[in-house]
């Protein structure tokens, strides 16, 4: 079967390689053409047309100013659907380019079964591109439980196939770790380690990291170590440390949040996986404007949180720190209380608990592989 998938981001891209991974288990004849990064090219053996590293436009502002060359991608894209002929197309996230990309995909190439995979997050924001939904998505599998439903309140049905980065947790904890010689490799001494996650973006980088390295400086006694993205060099991370004694470290994230004491995470998916390693946490966000989009906010974003680990449990467990309110000064009293063992860290490992149960059992990517292969149009899905 002939395999049409896109993410254009960093998390997409370790979402796509392992669901590849499990469509190639099941189905012996799999060929791939994707939009993808690193993580995706190992799994599929393959070259993707475009690299996630160049769709990667996070904003309003940012799209605006990339506008011709977002054009030029969805053209490619609808040539490359065109000339491969797919007989299934997976979406992944990335809602602005794939609704109208599986819009286009239904009108000219209406054999091919449109799926999306990681659903947009309408819960949020954008309620109305459900409509967009109903007419070109065949079939959608969701990765957090309280989307089914949502979505069929809408009535739109999905299936819920549990999250990723369970998979993506679960599989690193089985593998063997030596802590000493991880921190030996890369010249981490005894002392705790608060992680720091500041998105994969230069954008997001640029706006949260500088706040983060200065709280180096605020603790002598713990060392402070990015978890870098693969996409950004080295000498852009230095020159937003400056000359504080934060480490840079790539290819290292689970690794971190492994041994890690606390974390500092910049809103998002990474949010998550800190909760599955069970490492406290403080969430920041950093925007143009701050105060401005804090009072626009309840207009634009449904939900009273952020960050996926509230969303879920539904209550405040990690503390938000967004825009104007993202300080030093607000980051440090936060994280002094987590660092600590004391009830608030003990609170939040609590909860923690909690949300791994709710997620469920490893497997996602799998179910998921199993389900594309055996969905037929205009059929129910096969168990």
């Amino acid at each position: 079967m002939r395999y049409f998938i896109i993410a254009g981001e960093a998390s997409g891209d370790l979402h796509g390689s392992r669901l590849i991974a499990e469509l190639k288990h099941r189905d012996v004849d799999a060929q791939f053409c994707f939009f993808g990064g690193d993580k995706m090219r190992e799994a599929a053996g393959c070259e993707p047309v475009v690299h996630c590293r160049d769709m990667a436009f996070m904003g309003f502002v940012n799209v605006l100013l990339n506008l011709n060359k977002v054009y030029r991608l969805r053209k490619l894209a609808q040539c490359e659907l065109l000339r491969f002929q797919p007989d299934k197309v997976i979406l992944i996230d990335y809602p602005g380019f794939n609704l109208r990309f599986a819009k286009f995909v239904k009108q000219n190439l209406p054999t091919a079964e449109v799926v999306y995979y990681i659903a947009p997050k309408l819960w949020a924001w954008k309620e109305y591109r459900i409509e967009s939904i109903k007419r070109y998505v065949d079939h959608m599998f969701t990765i957090f439980p309280f989307e089914t439903e949502w979505f069929g309140s809408r009535g739109y049905k999905v299936e819920y196939v549990g999250n990723p980065s369970v998979d993506s947790v679960s599989a690193f904890m089985r593998e063997d770790f030596d802590e000493a010689r991880f921190r030996a490799d890369n010249g981490l001494d005894e002392r705790p380690i608060v992680a720091l996650l500041a998105g994969s973006r230069r954008q997001e980088i640029r706006s949260c990291l500088p706040i983060m390295a200065q709280l180096s400086e605020c603790y002598v006694d713990y060392q402070f170590v990015v978890a870098a993205a693969p996409s950004v060099e080295p000498e852009f991370y230095r020159s937003v440390v400056g000359d504080t004694a934060v480490k840079i470290l790539y290819g290292a994230t689970y690794s971190l949040l492994r041994i890690a004491r606390a974390a500092v995470v910049n809103s998002g998916t990474a949010t998550l996986e800190t909760a599955l390693f069970r490492v406290p946490q403080v969430v920041v966000y950093k925007v143009f404007a701050g105060r401005l989009a804090m009072m626009l906010k309840p207009l634009l974003i449904k939900t009273p949180w952020v960050s996926l680990v509230n969303i879920i449990a539904q209550r405040e467990v990690v503390v938000e720190l967004l825009a104007h309110n993202y300080t030093l000064e607000r980051t440090k009293e936060e994280l002094d209380r987590i660092v600590a063992d004391g009830e608030r860290r003990r609170e939040m490992l609590r909860a923690y608990d909690e949300i791994i149960g709710v997620l469920g059992e490893a497997g996602a990517d799998a179910r998921c592989a199993r389900k594309i292969i055996k969905f037929l149009k205009n059929s129910t899905l096969l168990t």
